[in-house]
């Protein structure tokens, strides 16, 4: 699928589309700056697949502080059969500067 900006990301919050929302950042930047999104560190997200496979065939989107590790994830996650995997282009900071 193709990735989301972060001017779509805010415009989907706002209306509260649904979709399942994943923050691949470690835990203390995750706790800096949280949008809302499940927290699974990229380090962890093999070990701890099992925690999102229910949402194998929904739609993922997954950011981080600049898009790198979400890339990252996304691609991880496609390997594993998640049909539905966006990434939030610019991450966190990108978002910051809406």
């Amino acid at each position: 699928m193709e990735d989301i900006t972060v001017e779509d990301l805010k415009a989907r919050l706002e209306k509260k589309d649904k979709f399942v929302f994943l923050d691949v950042r470690e835990e203390w930047e995750y706790e800096d700056d949280n949008l809302g999104a499940m927290n699974i560190p990229l380090a962890d997200l093999p070990t701890r697949l099992d925690e999102i496979e229910k949402y194998k065939d929904d739609e993922i989107l997954v950011h981080c502080r600049s898009g790198a590790r979400s890339g990252n994830a996304k691609k991880f996650l496609e390997s594993k059969g998640f049909s539905k995997v966006r990434n939030v282009l610019g991450g966190i900071m990108a978002y910051r500067n809406l």
